[in-house]
């Protein structure tokens, strides 16, 4: 008997750290903070309170608009049939560095990450180049990928929002 308690306790405690390296390895976060699309207000979210009582300044609804200019960020996106399975996106960007390392810090011009959105729904934070969509539902997918700022307000290029749609058909 003394055996089995020590055999369960031991393995709640690997089985719990692989749990949070695997969920960790996939980007959810264990704060509390909710990035999924819950359609309110413009379609990014809303202020979350937890966040605002530590102090952070974190919106997905102040739009950061930069200014018009040759230096402007501009975003394109691309889908790929995947030859084994699924779907490739590609995110081409000029003047924006993808900034992983500052994520959910404050803003700095030029960079920052991506949202990805199948259908209105976020799916995905992207930090790259390129991500694979596993699965899409059947039939006609809209697939929108924004540009935010490192504190994950949306970007703009004066008021028109960094954002890019392409429609792929499923099957």
């Amino acid at each position: 008997m003394d055996r089995s308690i020590a055999m369960l306790a031991i393995g709640l405690i690997f089985g719990g750290g692989i749990g949070f390296v695997v969920a960790a390895a996939n980007g959810v976060t264990l704060d509390g903070h909710d990035h999924t699309d819950n359609g309110a207000h413009d379609g990014h979210g809303t202020e979350h309170s937890t966040e605002m009582s530590q102090g952070m300044d974190h919106s997905h609804d102040s739009l950061v608009s930069l200014p018009v200019g040759a230096d402007a960020p501009i975003l394109k996106i691309d889908v790929l049939k995947d030859p084994m399975s699924g779907w490739n996106l590609h995110v081409m960007t000029t003047n924006f560095r993808f900034a992983p390392d500052h994520a959910s810090l404050p803003h700095v011009a030029g960079e920052g990450h991506a949202h990805v959105y199948v259908n209105g729904t976020k799916i995905a934070r992207l930090y790259g180049q390129w991500m694979h969509i596993a699965d899409l539902p059947d039939g006609e997918a809209a697939i929108k990928v924004t540009l935010n700022s490192n504190d994950h307000s949306p970007l703009a290029v004066g008021d028109v929002p960094l954002e890019a749609t392409v429609s792929v058909q499923s099957e």
